[in-house]
């Protein structure tokens, strides 16, 4: 299994999304950026696809859209990164409708659950779905520490979902990425951990551990 890093963006401007974009983006793959408009979550974050068209980096983009129904902004976004994933609590109208139309654009589908929400929920979906994020801490605010009675949670979807990927976001730091891992997850996001650091070379590379024991 192989284990990806992937550095998220909490920011309230775009000016901060390009400087931590340009901060990584030689150290790592995928950038994830999280997305909140103030109703689905309290916080509200920049969110306006458009700055991106015209901005070129050599790093892919995931956009955590924790937004309400964001089968309604779903397009926008789709012009500017290679990865959508949305959450299951969001009041989509239509989740099987909405991955169909995204394989559609030929871009990939994740769905997140928050850390209450039972694992059974996704199971419809698994077949169609790129990956699953299991939120280890409440949406909305980075700095949280991780809730480890999630890591029970990703366990079971390994079991379930042998192949599949899964995404972990929230309290993810060099102390307990060996949890995280051994537990199933494969695509680790960070945001605190890495951008609060003095040195982010570092950071990342203390986060790319290798004698951790996968699934």
């Amino acid at each position: 299994m192989k284990i990806e890093i992937i550095p998220t963006i909490l920011v309230k401007s775009f000016e901060e999304v390009k400087q931590r974009i340009k901060a990584v983006e030689d150290y790592v793959n995928w950038m994830q950026l999280d997305i909140m408009d103030g109703i689905f979550v309290a916080n509200k974050t920049w969110a306006n696809p458009r700055d991106l068209k015209n901005f070129k980096s050599k790093i892919k983009l995931e956009a955590h859209l924790m937004v309400e129904k964001p089968e309604k902004l779903i397009d926008d976004w789709l012009e500017v990164v290679e990865r959508a994933i949305v959450h299951y609590e969001a009041k989509i109208s239509d989740i099987k409708k909405l991955i169909e139309k995204i394989h559609t654009k030929e871009k990939e589908i994740g769905l997140a659950i928050n850390p209450e929400t039972p694992i059974e929920v996704v199971k419809p979906f698994l077949e169609d779905l790129d990956l699953v994020l299991c939120m280890t801490v409440q949406p909305g605010w980075g700095g949280q520490e991780l809730k480890e009675e999630v890591l029970g949670k990703i366990k079971l979807l390994r079991e379930i979902w042998p192949n599949g990927k899964i995404e972990v976001d929230g309290g993810v730091t060099d102390k307990n990425i060996k949890k995280v891992i051994e537990a199933g997850a494969d695509l680790i996001c960070v945001g605190t951990h890495i951008f609060k650091s003095k040195d982010i070379k570092q950071a990342i590379k203390n986060l790319n551990i290798k004698d951790i024991r996968c699934p």
